[in-house]
C-alpha cells in the first residue's frame, strides 16, 4: 500500500514537471509569434516597403521557435504517455486532447511551409509588401495559421472544463472561423499598405521633380 502510494505521488511529480517545461516552451513560442506579429503590423500601418528585416533576428526566431515546437512535442508525448499508463486508452478518447493533436499536427506541417517558403522569401524580398501576390497570400494565409493555432492550442491546454464537456466538432468550431478572419484582416491591411506606400512614392516623385524644375 505505502509503495503504491509512493510510486503514485513520484508520477504525480514527474507529470507536474513535464507539464511546467511544457507550459515554458509554449509561453516562448507564442510570446515570439505575438512580438513578430506585432512588429509585422506596425511595418504595415507605415506602408513602409522599403523597411528590410533583420537577417540574424528572423534566424534567431526562426531556431527558437523551431525548438520550442520540438520542446512541446517532447513534452507532450511525456504528458500522454503518463496519462495512458493511469487511464488506459479510453483517454485518447477525450475529445479535447484529440483536438490539441490535430491543431498542434497542423501547427508543424505550417512550420515546415513558413521554415521552406515563406521566411526565405521574405528574406530575400526584405518586406511583406515586396513579395509576389501568391507568395504574399501564402505569407499572409500561413501567419494567420501559425498565429491563431498557437493561442487555440494554449487555450485548450489550460481549458480542464473542456474536457469530456465538448465534441471535437464543438471545440474546433471557431477555429477555421478565426484563420479566415484573420487572414482577411491581413490581406486587407496589406492592400492598404501597399497603396499608402504607392501613393507616398508618387508624391514624393512629383515633390523631386517640382524641385528640380524650379532649381532649373
Amino acid at each position: 500500500m505505502e509503495l503504491s502510494m509512493l510510486s503514485s505521488s513520484t508520477v504525480e511529480y514527474l507529470r507536474l514537471g513535464v507539464v511546467y517545461f511544457h507550459l515554458i516552451a509554449c509561453c516562448v513560442a507564442i510570446g515570439l509569434v505575438l512580438t513578430s506579429d506585432i512588429a509585422m503590423v506596425k511595418q504595415l500601418l507605415k506602408g513602409d516597403a522599403s523597411g528590410h528585416h533583420d537577417d540574424a533576428h528572423m534566424e534567431s526566431l526562426q531556431k527558437t521557435v523551431s525548438l520550442a515546437l520540438v520542446a512541446l512535442w517532447i513534452t507532450g508525448i511525456g504528458i500522454i504517455g503518463i496519462d495512458y499508463a493511469g487511464k488506459g486508452m479510453e483517454y485518447f478518447l477525450n475529445p479535447k486532447l484529440q483536438a490539441k493533436i490535430g491543431i498542434v499536427v497542423l501547427l508543424t506541417f505550417n512550420g515546415f511551409l513558413l521554415h521552406s517558403a515563406v521566411l526565405p522569401a521574405l528574406k530575400k524580398a526584405g518586406s511583406l509588401l515586396n513579395l509576389s501576390f501568391s507568395l504574399r497570400m501564402l505569407a499572409l494565409f500561413s501567419g494567420a495559421l501559425s498565429g491563431v493555432s498557437w493561442f487555440y492550442a494554449a487555450m485548450l491546454g489550460v481549458g480542464r472544463p473542456l474536457a469530456w464537456k465538448y465534441s471535437l466538432v464543438e471545440l474546433l468550431a471557431a477555429y477555421p472561423v478565426l484563420i479566415v478572419g484573420g487572414f482577411g484582416m491581413m490581406v486587407l491591411l496589406t492592400a492598404w499598405a501597399k497603396s499608402k506606400g504607392t501613393e507616398g512614392r508618387m508624391e514624393q516623385s512629383a515633390w523631386t521633380t517640382r524641385n528640380t524644375a524650379l532649381a532649373g
